[in-house]
């Protein structure tokens, strides 16, 4: 049963699974969760990847601690973005590792608004020692192409590790006179102007876009505040293609209400490997992948970032998490902040160079 946790003894309860705040609204149930949202009921299980000994003991077995003191209370891992996005899911997944591992609760807060940009800068302009953390997806390296940020994504932030990635679905329209990529091609260039992409904002929003450039299709982008109402209008047949979440789309996908032809990543999704990806399809350079990392305000002791990286490192590589991450239609794959530092200016450039060619205005 959710409640909301009004008065301070509420707040300082003992208990040792995650705590949730949206936009400064602390909310709390049995294990942390929300009843509300389907999935997230499945968080409670990863309690199991909680080793039996303590986190002391644990570091006592591997001979060192970088940071011994760390953490000396609850974290506040905050999410940019609504509760049960993808986003949203991966941080739950990762407050309950931590919570178990340290004996620490992680507070999951829901600061959305402005496509990632209001909870960003919270995190940005946070104490620096560690205690509030933030999960990144891809928007992060899209929104400085179209906003002007009151933060330096580069100077502003340091990184603990990415804990994963995940590609998109390209599904269209089951009416639509199409089975692969190539005839979708093939239809937008004998039909042009008369198909219509639904997409959300966002990183979903530069993937919709960089796919009609790079396949030549032309058609008309639409985007939507949400990914689920653009899926479904491709269902419903107000528009005809869809470039969206592959956990949202494959159900839909499998009950023949939409019909999937490509994924967006470099390499097949493992959650549907049946599908080529839309590069191998025939649209040469193509490449979209949404990405999850952990980074924390700029200032954050080394010690800190390195304890954080080991044990991101450590939960990514379990099998329960690769299990989980392939459930969602994701893939777990640890990269070190070093790999983060040097992908940030690739990422950075693409998506200005999407919004470029896109004609996407600046907000």
């Amino acid at each position: 049963m959710t409640r909301f946790i009004r008065s301070r003894r509420n707040r300082e309860q003992t208990t040792f699974s995650p705590r949730t705040i949206i936009n400064g609204v602390e909310i709390a149930g049995r294990r942390g969760l929300f009843p509300s949202l389907r999935r997230i009921a499945l968080y409670a299980s990863l309690a199991v990847l909680a080793a039996p000994a303590s986190s002391r003991a644990v570091q006592a077995a591997s001979g060192h601690d970088p940071a011994p003191q760390y953490p000396a209370r609850p974290i506040r891992l905050i999410v940019p973005f609504p509760p049960g996005g993808s986003n949203d899911i991966v941080a739950r997944y990762l407050g309950h590792y931590l919570t178990e591992r340290w004996n620490r609760q992680v507070v999951i807060d829901n600061r959305a608004g402005a496509e990632g940009v209001i909870g960003t800068e919270v995190a940005a302009r946070a104490v620096p020692d560690g205690h509030t953390l933030l999960l990144v997806s891809a928007a992060f390296t899209a929104n400085p192409a179209v906003r002007k940020l009151p933060y330096d994504s580069i100077k502003d932030f340091v990184w603990a590790g990415m804990l994963g990635y995940g590609p998109s679905l390209l599904s269209v329209h089951p009416g639509l006179p199409v089975n692969s990529v190539k005839e979708l091609q093939a239809y937008g260039k004998t039909n042009p102007n008369k198909l219509t992409m639904a997409t959300s904002g966002g990183y979903a929003g530069f993937a919709s876009y960089s796919f009609r450039h790079h396949s030549g299709i032309d058609m008309l982008v639409v985007v939507y505040k949400g990914g689920f109402p653009a899926m479904m209008d491709v269902i419903a047949g107000q528009a005809q293609v869809n470039l969206g979440s592959l956990i949202q789309a494959i159900p839909q996908a499998k009950a023949g209400k939409l019909k999937a032809l490509a994924t967006s990543g470099g390499k097949r999704a493992s959650a549907m490997p049946e599908l080529p990806t839309i590069a191998e399809a025939g649209v040469a350079g193509y490449e979209a992948n949404n990405w999850w990392a952990v980074a924390a305000p700029a200032g954050t002791p080394a010690a800190v970032l390195a304890k954080l990286s080991a044990e991101i490192e450590r939960f990514v590589k379990l099998p329960e998490t690769q299990k989980r991450f392939t459930a969602e239609g994701a893939e777990a794959e640890f990269r070190s902040p070093a790999e983060i530092v040097k992908l940030l200016p690739v990422e950075l450039a693409k998506w200005a160079n999407v919004a470029k060619v896109a004609n996407i205005p600046r907000q």
